[in-house]
């Protein structure tokens, strides 16, 4: 085993459709339905997706740095680098926040506040 770093590329399949009035369903293997769509933030769901995005475009190394992202992005590189922490959060409650279980403070704008990168401290300081 080498000194490079593993990646592991999590795929799940799912299909989005448009449903009448622009709204979007998300439909999942097996017919399962998703745990009450409708509770998720779309905010903070929205800030997971771009961070993770950067994160990877980081790692892939199409930019080397953040400054490089925010220029591409035409974004602050403050807040590109307060969003690319949300990477840090520990996977029960990126999950919670896909299904819609996060407690009612969590809130982007709460996030964007320094937070553990323990995952231990985060379920005890996060999720109460």
């Amino acid at each position: 085993m080498t000194g490079a770093a593993q990646m592991l590329t999590v795929r799940v399949p799912l299909a989005v459709r448009k449903q009448r009035g622009g709204r979007k369903l998300v439909l999942m293997p097996g017919g399962m339905a998703p745990r009450d769509a409708s509770a998720a933030d779309s905010t903070l769901v929205k800030a997971l997706a771009r961070a993770f995005r950067w994160r990877r475009q980081m790692e892939t190394g199409r930019y080397g740095t953040i400054n490089e992202l925010a220029a591409a992005e035409k974004i602050n590189s403050s807040y590109v680098s307060r969003l690319l922490r949300l990477t840090l959060l520990s996977p029960d409650i990126v999950e919670s926040i896909l299904d819609g279980r996060q407690p009612e403070g969590m809130t982007l704008p709460a996030l964007m506040e320094p937070f553990a990168v323990e995952w231990g401290r985060q379920q005890a300081d996060l999720m109460t």
